[in-house]
């Protein structure tokens, strides 16, 4: 089955992208022009912190924690991601410095994008569930055959599995650039 790539549901994620972009951008003007691009420095700490918390959802999902909805938890992922992105764009600003820094914001300009991805891919998988499950119903199946037959549509969850393939790698790409640019700025920090 294709993915249906309509301009509904697609607008959101890239709005949400959008939005990442020109916010970093409007803030570090704002604190460049307000004499506080400092305060910019802090972001990166801030941001690392709820990257960090957002794993949350991901803790829960493979039986690290047991606490917590996954649907409350997916949600908090992707707000604290968001967020976290965010200020780690305003940290890194506009400014070239050093080339594994960069390197670490791409990588987390990518992640993000592959994540908005599967909030995409995701919300496609559960809108084909529900409709299959419609229609089962109104051909008469009952509840127990409706249930089975969609457990057999919910194979579609493969393409969430695909996904995640490239998502955790480029997670894990990311999060190894960003703790050598934390490790070689503690390192080379002037105490």
């Amino acid at each position: 089955m294709a993915l249906r790539f309509t301009l509904t549901r697609l607008l959101p994620s890239v709005a949400l992208f959008l939005a990442l972009l020109g916010g970093a951008l409007l803030a570090d003007l704002v604190l460049h022009r307000a004499g506080l691009a400092g305060v910019g420095r802090w972001g990166g700490l801030a941001g690392t912190v709820l990257l960090a918390a957002s794993f949350l959802y991901s803790a829960r999902k493979r039986k690290l924690l047991f606490a917590g909805s996954p649907k409350g938890l997916l949600r908090l992922h992707e707000t604290l991601g968001w967020a976290g992105a965010l200020l780690v764009l305003v940290h890194g600003g506009i400014h070239f410095n050093a080339l594994v820094p960069w390197l670490a914001l791409l990588a987390m300009v990518v992640v993000v994008a592959s994540g908005l991805t599967g909030r995409f891919l995701l919300a496609d998988v559960r809108e084909r569930l529900r409709e299959r499950a419609g229609e089962l119903a109104r051909s008469g199946l009952s509840p127990a055959e409706v249930e089975r037959e969609v457990l057999s549509v919910s194979l579609l969850h493969d393409t969430m599995k695909q996904w995640r393939k490239v998502h955790l790698p480029l997670t894990m790409l990311f999060a190894g650039l960003a703790v050598v640019h934390v490790a070689a700025t503690l390192l080379f920090w002037r105490w």
